[in-house]
Order: structure tokens, then sequence, then C-alpha cells
């Protein structure tokens, strides 16, 4: 970690560092298993926005499966290395900031994968106001979520804990929490802190 030059994760130039030097203990390295019950389980094809990619594996795989997918990261050095992960499946990653990016079609879902968790604490007001914002009523927003109740562990990181009560309570205003569960597949990081949940839009 020493020999990182930039220490901000609002600053895309601190992905690029990581992804430049292979460092992502973030990156699962494939599909997990909540996000394929949640694909096969729903009533057909949804058009999905993927904030803070990464590799990008969940975009090859929604887009083999035929679901119209845009997945964008703000780093480049993220985008490329999404791209040459997923080869042909690459053309659904672009670079984009997800406070400023429009979709080109409403959106049925945003997928949540290490987005929330990889920006401080003082953004997440924000982010949640804008998945408020992209989505439209109906809308659902699922994934995976990082709280930690033990204690207020929220200002180390990336990732950022969160305690599950103070997620609830900024989601309440605009999200109905349609369903959760402990994940079973997480990798170390996140290991024991992870939960899946569906949100509605209000």
């Amino acid at each position: 970690m020493a020999d990182f030059l930039n220490r901000d994760p609002r600053n895309p130039q601190f992905w690029d560092e990581r992804f430049e030097k292979n460092f992502t203990p973030w990156d699962k390295g494939n599909v997990p298993v909540d996000l394929q019950a949640f694909m096969q389980t729903a009533a057909g094809p949804m058009n999905v926005l993927i904030p803070g990619c990464g590799n990008g594996y969940e975009a090859a795989f929604l887009a083999q499966a035929g679901w119209p997918v845009v997945a964008i990261d703000f780093s480049p050095a993220a985008v490329r290395s999404a791209q040459a992960a997923i080869g042909e499946w690459g053309k659904h990653v672009i670079e984009a900031d997800f406070f400023a990016y429009t979709p080109a079609q409403p959106l049925d879902l945003i997928y949540e994968r290490a987005f929330f968790c990889a920006l401080p604490p003082a953004m997440r007001a924000d982010i949640v106001k804008r998945w408020a914002t992209l989505l439209s009523s109906g809308a659902l927003l699922a994934g995976f979520f990082f709280f930690d109740d033990a204690e207020d562990a929220s200002l180390k990181g990336p990732p950022f804990t969160i305690h599950s009560a103070v997620f609830t309570e900024l989601m309440s205003p605009y999200f109905a929490l349609l369903e959760e569960r402990a994940v079973s597949d997480s990798i170390p990081v996140f290991a024991g802190r992870e939960w899946w949940q569906v949100w509605k839009r209000l």
C-alpha cells in the first residue's frame, strides 16, 4: 500500500493506480450466486445500469442472457481492465461518472456491487439520492451491501462499512426493502458482513 500516491477514493486516479498495479482485493473474479438467482427468477430481461463496475463480470453475464446492460466506471484503467477481462462483452462498459451519467433508456434495475462501500461516508446521501433520481417508481436497486452492526468502522476503508440501521434510514424516503439475506459466497474482504438486498423505488 505504501507505494500508492493517491489516497482519495473520490478521485479516478486512486482506482487507476490500483488497477494498473493489479491490486484489486475486492474483485471476486466471477458472478455472485445471488445475482445469478435473481436473474433466473426475474420475469424477463431488465434494463440495467452497473455503477463502478470494476472488471465487469456481471455485465458480461447479464448481456449474455440478453439483458440490456451498461456498466460504468470513472476510472479509465478500470474500464480498460473490464474490457480486457470480458472480451466481446466489453462493449457494454463505458467510462462515465455515476453522478453525471444519464441512461439512454429508462432503467429497470441498478445493480450494486462494492460501489457504495468504495466511496467515503460523506458521499452516502448523494449516492442514495442519485439512485432515486435514476430510477422511476417501481424500478429496482439490487445487489450487495457491506454492513457492520458491531461497531462504527465506517471511517476505515475502502471498503467503508455502514450500520444497517443507518443505511435503512438513508434509503427509506425513496425505497422499500423487498428482500434480504446473508451472502454465502463472499470474498474475504467482505466475509460475514455482506448482505444481498433488493429495494423497490417508491
